[in-house]
């Protein structure tokens, strides 16, 4: 059986070395598991995007990932090559593996989004694919309360959905948010995980 697949999905203005320390810690505490953190495809000033921020409103942000779904699904598609996979998704990171959640492009094993939104215009025709939503109520970026709301609209889907918000932390990822991504993946994803 082909090694489970944990694919990192960057914030804006960053790259997947951002997420090396996430890495590692998956990489410790998942025996028999494969994770990649791949730098988004489009570059800005410092770092890389998964769609332009540049004049970027929660009017146009929709037809923004809508438009960031080709380049999104041609980089990730041939990192999977048949294997059980399931996305780790920061941010704007996280609105791309959200995106993918609810328009079920193609198979994921399950999707934990950090510090992110629901963005996605409808209509939905998700994955039947656990969720893990993790928020600080102290972020600056992106608040909680959007975090939430995207919960209880993958609730309304019909999807299993886990959130938490962690108080007093901001637009990152903790030590305990990366606890609780490891648990959520020992519990949704196949064998061979120890």
């Amino acid at each position: 059986m082909a090694r489970p697949l944990i694919i990192l999905l960057h914030g804006v203005h960053a790259d997947g070395a951002n997420l090396l320390p996430l890495k590692d810690f998956l990489l410790a505490e998942l025996a028999g598991v494969d994770v990649v953190a791949p730098d988004a495809p489009f570059p800005t000033p410092l770092g890389f995007q998964w769609f332009s921020l540049d004049g970027v409103t929660p009017e146009n942000r929709p037809g923004r990932i809508v438009a960031a779904r080709a380049a999104f699904d041609a980089l990730l598609k041939p990192l999977i090559a048949g294997r059980k996979t399931a996305l780790f998704g920061f941010s704007q990171g996280g609105m791309m593996a959200l995106d993918l959640l609810v328009t079920g492009r193609w198979p994921v094993a399950a999707v934990a989004g950090f510090s992110t939104r629901l963005a996605s215009p409808p209509p939905f025709t998700p994955v039947r694919a656990p969720a893990l939503l993790v928020h600080g109520d102290d972020d600056s970026v992106i608040p909680a309360s959007e975090g939430v709301e995207a919960g209880a609209a993958l609730r309304a889907l019909g999807l299993s959905v886990e959130t938490h918000v962690l108080p007093g932390v901001d637009h990152c990822i903790t030590p305990e948010g990366m606890r609780l991504a490891a648990e959520f993946f020992r519990a949704n994803l196949p064998a061979p995980l120890a």
